[in-house]
């Protein structure tokens, strides 16, 4: 195995966690947005308000991404694995 082929098998790694993951981290990102402009429109500080619509946009964005993380994960894996077979 190549330096080279170490590191575009990384590479591609990076990529498709930071692409299985974005689904979920835009929702928590815009939740919590959205629930930090009410708390200052309504100056409410309570620090659970926070944390409660969060995990339910993330578990719901989970829900309904699920069956495309797992059809990126699984061609990843199949082509590191035909990847290695074929060295």
């Amino acid at each position: 195995m190549t330096p080279d082929l170490a590191v575009n098998i990384c590479r591609k790694a990076v990529q498709t966690v930071l692409l299985c993951s974005a689904p979920m981290l835009l929702a928590g990102l815009i939740i919590g947005l959205l629930v930090s402009i009410f708390q200052a429109a309504t100056q409410i500080n309570e620090q659970t308000l926070t944390f409660v619509p969060k995990i339910v946009a993330v578990f719901i964005t989970l829900l309904i991404f699920a069956p495309w993380i797992i059809r990126v994960m699984t061609a990843f894996t199949l082509g590191l694995f035909e990847m290695l077979a074929a060295l």
